[in-house]
This record gives structure tokens, C-alpha cells and sequence, in this order.
């Protein structure tokens, strides 16, 4: 049985201006990391997702979470951003799991409570791969790599308002005018959902039909349900995913 978090990588941000670095680059408010673990997101500055993580203070220092195929690209990103910033950026080899039970030292997950908690160095064996999916499906909660596309996901459209990933008060950090316009003047017509899913399970990524047109993606499926990329005015009825029927919930 594998841990669904094995393969995550924790970077560690060191400095006097690791703080304020921070606050002028990610989504949600640093402060907000002084009373605990904190989601977050760096955007383009098209307002796109380059990538997701978690942030936990350490002393003076923090740490972000971030799925291990992202990591190098993120410690690029920042790197790029730095210039002058007395900021030191390394990998480390602290672990982290998933747990559905909390035990000392474990942090709830600020994305949604069903989500259970993570715990950082640690040796308490975590959720394995199909429970950490099935959760994620059940709370509509999207995975790097899988329903978060760099330089094309949204933060509004995958949810990251109701994930606590964002925050409007914040102030300017980079992709925060796309952000803030989306949410105060445009309706958003796409995004992610829920569906029930009949049938044999697709490829992630198949797409959904609605008779003869396009209504969008199907990615995650478990026990029976699913996370779609959805075209909002599209996706009424049944529709279709491969061999599979697909219904919004």
C-alpha cells in the first residue's frame, strides 16, 4: 500500500524578507500562516495556476508542500522572483502524510475538513492513494497534475475560494488583477463539479458530451462519482464520458 503523499516534496524558505517575499507572490495571506497550515497558489501573471502547495511557519522560516513534479519549476519561479531578497530556497527531505485520524503534531487540512489532516516529519502511516482520491472526489477537491493545469487553470474556476486559497483582501501579488476581476465582474460559465458516473471508468482527461457537442472533462473518478471541467450552460441531462454516462450533481 503506498501513501497517497509519497511523492511530495517540502521546500523550505529561509531569510529576513521570507515573510514579505511570500505575501508579494502567493494567493492567500502569509499572515494567515501564523495560526496554522495555509493553501495557497503562485500564478502567471495572466492570472493562471503554476502551481498549488501548502504553507506551514517553522520559527522564522516556512515551508511549502508541493507535489514533486512541480517542485523544481517552483523552486525556479521563486528563484527567478528573488533578486536582491534575502531568501535562501531548499529542498529538504521532511516527509509528509495524509491521515484521517488526528493524531499530535497534525494539522487539519485547510481545504475542507473531509480532507482529514497532514502531518510533517512524522512516522504515522497516511491514507493510501484510492482513499485520498475517493475524499478528494467527495469534496471536490482538484490534485496538481490532474485537474490543476498550469498556465491554463483558473483559481475561481477550480474552486480555490472555496478551497481558502485565495483571499481578496490580501493586496497585489502576482496574477491578483485576472483573480479580483473575475470575481467581482465576470459570472463564471465554467468550472469544476461533481458527477455521478455510470459505466466503465474513462481515461482522466476523456471528454464529456452533451449530444453532439462538447460540455468538457472528466478527470478523478471514485466509488462511482467524478471531478468534470464543466461548460456550465452544456451540462444538463446525461451525458457522455467514453463508454461512460455522466449526470452533474
Amino acid at each position: 500500500m503506498t501513501d497517497a503523499l509519497h511523492d511530495r516534496r517540502i521546500l523550505r524558505l529561509s531569510g529576513a524578507d521570507t515573510r514579505d517575499f511570500l505575501q508579494g507572490l502567493i494567493s492567500n495571506d502569509i499572515a494567515k500562516a501564523d495560526d496554522g497550515l495555509i493553501y495557497a497558489a503562485l500564478l502567471n501573471p495572466q492570472g493562471k495556476y503554476l502551481a498549488d502547495f501548502f504553507v506551514l511557519r517553522d520559527g522564522e522560516d516556512y515551508l511549502l508542500d508541493v507535489a514533486g513534479d512541480l517542485s523544481r519549476g517552483l523552486m525556479q519561479r521563486l528563484g527567478m522572483y528573488r533578486l536582491r531578497a534575502d531568501v535562501q530556497i531548499e529542498d529538504t527531505d521532511i516527509s509528509v502524510a495524509a491521515l484521517a485520524e488526528a493524531v499530535d503534531g497534525a494539522y487539519p487540512d485547510p481545504r475542507d475538513a473531509g480532507m482529514g489532516w497532514r502531518l510533517y516529519g512524522g512516522d504515522t502511516p497516511g491514507m493510501d492513494r484510492s482513499e485520498y482520491d475517493a475524499r478528494r472526489v467527495a469534496h471536490l477537491v482538484p490534485e496538481s497534475g490532474v485537474e490543476l493545469i498550469p498556465n491554463d487553470s483558473y483559481l475561481l474556476e477550480v474552486g480555490f475560494e472555496r478551497l481558502s486559497g485565495v483571499d481578496f483582501r490580501k493586496g497585489c501579488y502576482v496574477g491578483q488583477e485576472v483573480t479580483a476581476r473575475m470575481k467581482h465582474k465576470t459570472e463564471l460559465r465554467k468550472g469544476l463539479a461533481r458527477v455521478a458516473v455510470e459505466g466503465p471508468v474513462p481515461e482522466v482527461g476523456t471528454p464529456i458530451n452533451a449530444d453532439t457537442r462538447q460540455a468538457g472533462k472528466l478527470f478523478t473518478v471514485a466509488a462511482g462519482q467524478g471531478i468534470a471541467y464543466l461548460r456550465y450552460d452544456r451540462a444538463e441531462g446525461e451525458m457522455q464520458a467514453g463508454q461512460a454516462t455522466v449526470r452533474r450533481l
